[in-house]
């Protein structure tokens, strides 16, 4: 996984949904202020749902503290629009299936399911700032508490 301090290459094209509206964007135009990006696998799973309804529940703190909110995953942005209706998510969601950012933050990893081994991006959250420097990570998300874990993060940056 990407170090804390370093730099990542954003500058891809990735499919969003931001305000309702679908759009192709570069990922680094995302980064219009420090920004959190939280890595999850796929919607309407039920860790996923903790995950991201928890952060959709705090989002209005994020933005009070200065901060974009990114929800990331390998759906599609008719997926994506459906889901934030559903959770009540007013941030950024982006389809990567490809997992482009997963490659530019190193958070690719080994995964086994059913018996089954694969390659997917880790449960994860970046805290990014403006330029691309990551300014603090969460290696392993807790699905229950993944606003609180990124609130005491964000709180020992400031």
């Amino acid at each position: 996984m990407i170090e804390t301090g370093a730099k990542a290459d954003f500058d891809f094209t990735v499919k969003a949904v931001q305000d309702g509206e679908e759009k192709e964007i570069n990922f680094k135009d995302l980064l219009d202020k420090p920004t959190i990006v939280s890595v999850y696998m796929k919607n309407n799973t039920s860790g996923c749902d903790l995950q991201t309804k928890d952060l959709a529940d705090e989002s209005e703190w994020f933005t009070e503290k200065g901060y974009n909110l990114v929800a990331i995953s390998k759906d599609t942005c008719g997926s994506h629009k459906r889901y934030a209706k559903k959770q009540g998510i007013d941030f950024t969601l982006v389809s990567d299936p490809d997992y482009k950012f997963a490659e530019a933050t190193d958070s690719v990893v080994q995964k086994k399911m059913f018996g089954n081994e694969y390659e997917a991006p880790s449960r994860s959250a970046f805290v990014i700032d403006t330029d691309g420097t990551i300014l603090g990570t969460i290696q392993k998300v807790n699905t229950k508490d993944h606003a609180g874990e990124l609130k005491e993060l964000v709180e020992q940056l400031n």
